[in-house]
């Protein structure tokens, strides 16, 4: 029973530090704090045009997916900007691929956005 006990304490142990992670992310960081923004406008438009049950999937995933992103993102420069404070040629290409990421992941969301909404956007004109 006691490694039941432990296991339980340490998942909800764990999903404390995700929460104060993501709460971190958003109260720190303007992109996070944009990209939130984005989330409540794109939430709100699925509710005004009433976008089907996939499409609301594929939206809930696009945005997982850009926040997560930019969340390992903010990890890697903070990180980066730890261990070496001073600009660095290597940390730089290093932290320039993890922003690719995050801007090969944004543009993606975007031809999401634009897939779902255009054609509802066209019609209600």
């Amino acid at each position: 029973m006691k490694n039941t006990e432990s296991f339980l304490k340490n998942r909800i142990k764990s999903i404390g530090y995700a929460f104060k992670g993501a709460y971190l992310l958003v109260k720190t960081e303007s992109s996070v704090q944009i990209q939130a923004a984005i989330t409540i406008i794109v939430t709100i438009a699925g509710f005004v045009f009433n976008i089907s049950s996939t499409e609301w999937i594929i939206q809930i995933l696009t945005i997982g997916l850009i926040l997560g992103v930019e969340g390992l993102n903010t990890a890697i420069e903070k990180m980066a900007d730890f261990v070496h404070p001073d600009h660095h040629r290597k940390i730089g290409f290093i932290k320039d691929i993890a922003a690719g990421a995050v801007f090969m992941v944004a543009i993606a969301a975007v031809i999401v956005g634009l897939i779902i909404y255009l054609p509802k956007i066209i019609l209600k004109i």
